[in-house]
């Protein structure tokens, strides 16, 4: 590898997420902002929508492009 190209990496990078959560992670940067962490994503928090929940997604692109499906 080439001398002098690389950032420092640093192992105690303090990352803040836009709800207050801190936690400390390894980055080139000393300090991170994100906009969602794994406390408040939906994803992680249960709060995301089921697919079932979201109705009629694939009758409606059936109906669109006019699909039959056969049974």
């Amino acid at each position: 590898m080439r001398e002098g190209i690389h950032p420092n990496y640093t192992h105690e990078a303090v990352v803040k997420c836009a709800c207050g959560n801190t936690f400390v992670t390894g980055s080139v940067k000393k300090e991170l902002r994100v906009e969602m962490c794994s406390k408040c994503h939906p994803f992680f928090t249960g709060k995301q929508k089921n697919i079932a929940e979201q109705g009629g997604r694939v009758e409606k692109f059936m109906k669109k492009y006019n699909i039959k499906i056969e049974e």
